[in-house]
């Protein structure tokens, strides 16, 4: 076996982060247009709303297939795949003249290419090339959305400033360009591809296999819809994704523009809490290796409640205190969530974990795509945000109470299913 100074595993995370990185700075992308897109084309935010709905959607449906596409094709043609379709997808979207092709190009295609960009792939690359510091991988992982904030919120807001919105989206297209460049020339499938085991293993780990990915996806799929577990955690799970990128992800800029607050200072606002986000995102990831994941994420769930029932009776004073504790904590929590998730289905399923966390995915995006689409919804019809964010911040509460009831399974796994 090659011995190496600094062991390859962590010229993987840093490849992978990259790629994860141009993903989130694609998903954060909507925020900032949606009212560019209603003082350009016309279109009310119910419309465009829709449009990120089926993108959000797509983001989560793609977990499962991309889990056996990454067994079946090796993580380095996927990932340069799902690169490809985010070119694709932002670079034509400068010629949109009717809100259908909103739905095809960011809904389906970027959709798609961002799908294949999962936690799903985080939760891949740590399985196969972590066993010692794996929770502080999917915490690193993790935090690139929170990276992806913080680079490309500021960036954006100058590009809309002086330029327009077509810049941004050019913008996109050449990061995910320069993306790609480093996944072809870095990007490894396996340890065992260069002769290495996986950091701090001392001998092979356990593999599902030479079954059929294809089946391994409804395999999966069969451990988990009969394991009472999955049922509460992929129910906090949906709350998640309706708390974080559906309503918060989607809907926080225009919120802010609604009370006065000019957009680039909410992206401002935003890519600020995406350095606290950065911090928790990580500690959560080391947290996890430490304590009962069950237990964080009922505190992760209950501050994130009480911070989004908070947030739209703040939204006017910006500079107050209270403003300013509510992103704070909202920003440590924003992906904290997914750390103790990803340990709590390893702990659970085993093998079988990196397919039933895609399937988790999928319920996760469901939450963020209905988040997104009624919070459109509810502000044509309301003109406000102040119900979809106290919903959300109930649905928090809801989602503390399901982890609680979770048994301990650290040291008990579910046995890998065979297709």
């Amino acid at each position: 076996m090659n011995r190496h100074r600094v062991h390859y595993s962590w010229v993987i995370l840093l490849t992978t982060f990259v790629a994860l990185l141009i993903a989130a700075g694609v998903r954060s992308t909507p925020g900032v247009l949606i009212v560019p897109f209603e003082q350009y084309f016309g279109w009310n935010r119910a419309q465009i709303s829709a449009a990120l709905a089926v993108n959000l959607l797509l983001y989560g449906f793609c977990g499962p297939f991309a889990a056996a596409l990454l067994e079946l094709y090796g993580v380095r043609r996927v990932m340069t795949a799902a690169l490809l379709l985010i070119i694709l997808g932002t670079g034509m979207t400068t010629g949109m003249t009717a809100s259908w092709q909103l739905m095809l190009l960011w809904g389906l295609v970027v959709g798609m290419g961002s799908g294949f960009l999962s936690p799903v792939l985080g939760t891949v690359v740590a399985n196969r090339w972590f066993v010692k510091r794996r929770g502080l991988a999917v915490g690193i992982f993790s935090a690139a959305g929170s990276a992806g904030q913080i680079i490309f919120l500021p960036v954006f807001s100058w590009l809309l400033i002086g330029y327009s919105w077509q810049a941004v989206t050019w913008f996109i297209s050449f990061t995910a360009v320069a993306a790609a460049g480093i996944v072809i020339g870095f990007m490894r499938n396996r340890p065992e591809d260069l002769d290495l085991l996986p950091y701090g293993a001392e001998q092979k780990t356990e593999r599902l296999g030479d079954d059929d990915p294809w089946d391994l996806i409804f395999a999966g799929l069969k451990a988990a819809i009969t394991h009472r577990e999955f049922w509460l955690i992929s129910g906090s799970f949906f709350v998640c994704g309706a708390s974080t990128g559906g309503l918060v992800g989607t809907h926080f800029i225009p919120a802010c523009v609604d009370h006065g607050v000019p957009e680039v200072t909410a992206a401002g606002i935003l890519a600020a809490s995406g350095v606290c986000n950065l911090i928790g995102a990580v500690a959560a990831g080391w947290l996890s290796d430490k304590f009962d994941n069950r237990w964080l994420l009922f505190w992760f769930y209950l501050l994130r409640g009480i911070t989004l029932a908070w947030l739209p009776f703040e939204l006017g004073s910006t500079g107050s205190i209270s403003f300013i504790l509510i992103i704070v904590f909202y920003g440590l929590d924003w992906v904290a969530t997914i750390p103790p998730t990803v340990r709590l289905v390893s702990d659970i399923f085993g093998p079988l974990s990196g397919v039933v966390f895609g399937w988790m995915m999928v319920i996760h995006q469901i939450g963020a795509a209905l988040a997104a689409y009624s919070g459109g919804v509810l502000h044509s019809l309301l003109g406000s945000y102040q119900w979809p964010f106290i919903s959300c911040g109930i649905l928090c509460f809801l989602a503390a109470g399901l982890v609680v009831k979770m048994k301990n399974h650290r040291q008990s796994k579910v046995a890998a299913v065979s297709p």
